[in-house]
């Protein structure tokens, strides 16, 4: 298995609510990639971070092997959304990626 961990940080410049927004709309198009990527095993977006954070967004999915993730980061619909609706909002994005 591989775990692929992702944190973003979304624009600045935007209002608390506009924020909120975006955040919203990022996690509700990454968990649309469930079911639809063969080899992925797991999919969470998690908000919810504790002040304490130093990230906006975190992605964890859990994929059945290396291939399994390589096609996700080629798959169409990741490259939809990670092009239509998180790239245009997140200037920062760190990533882990990890046997398990």
């Amino acid at each position: 298995m591989v775990r692929h961990i992702v944190l973003y940080d979304i624009v600045s410049g935007l209002t608390d609510k506009e924020k909120s927004q975006v955040v919203v709309q990022i996690k509700s198009a990454l968990e649309g990639l469930n079911g639809l990527i063969p080899g992925l095993v797991e999919l969470n977006v998690y908000t919810n971070l504790y002040d304490s954070s130093n990230a906006d967004v975190v992605l964890f999915c859990v994929f059945e092997n290396i291939d399994a993730l390589n096609l996700y980061k080629n798959h169409p619909a990741h490259l939809k959304v990670a092009d239509e609706v998180v790239r245009p909002m997140v200037v920062n994005r760190r990533c882990v990626d990890f046997e398990i």
